[in-house]
């Protein structure tokens, strides 16, 4: 059975992946494919930061936003690679095997396999990056390497090195 986060990950990401996808389109008339593909990806990846972490991720989203934010945009630098690689080897693909498809059509088929490739590395770079339920803060230690009580507080993070049977802070 599918878990209840990998339907919410498809609707929201279905619904990133439709601004991609027709907003693409009509950059497509002023810009290189290429380009295309990334202004798209870019804009709609406003709309799913805010979707995965309001609607997806709910419970792991309440760490940093800014932490967030720099761990979305560097799962998202390579879920752009894996979608800018997929289209473009695709649409290379649909052009030779297809000589008399339309490129337009091309295109859309292209990205479409492209956005499907990068759908799987960005759940799984989200997942266990951006909003990983240990990625908030670290588990909290005393100098004797025991969990610290913290009593609802955040406590101080203290790093012990062992040498020998010295303990050294």
């Amino acid at each position: 059975m599918i878990s209840h986060e990998v339907v919410r990950f498809l609707i929201a990401g279905g619904s990133a992946t439709a601004i991609n996808w027709l907003t693409r389109i009509p950059l497509s008339l002023v810009l290189p494919f290429e380009a295309a593909l990334l202004a798209a990806y870019g804009l709609s990846m406003v709309a799913s930061f805010w979707l995965y972490r309001a609607f997806v991720f709910r419970a792991t989203s309440r760490g940093s936003l800014r932490g967030q934010v720099g761990l979305f945009l560097a799962v998202n630098a390579v879920g752009a690679g894996v979608v800018l690689a997929a289209s473009t080897a695709m649409l290379d693909g649909l052009t030779h095997l297809l000589p008399d498809l339309r490129l337009s059509v091309a295109e859309a088929l292209a990205h479409g396999v492209g956005i499907a490739v990068g759908a799987v590395a960005n759940y799984l770079g989200h997942r266990l990056i951006t909003f990983a339920s240990g990625s908030q803060s670290a588990p909290q230690v005393t100098r004797s390497g025991r969990p610290a009580k913290t009593g609802g507080r955040s406590p101080r993070t203290i790093s012990t090195i062992r040498i020998g049977s010295q303990s050294r802070t």
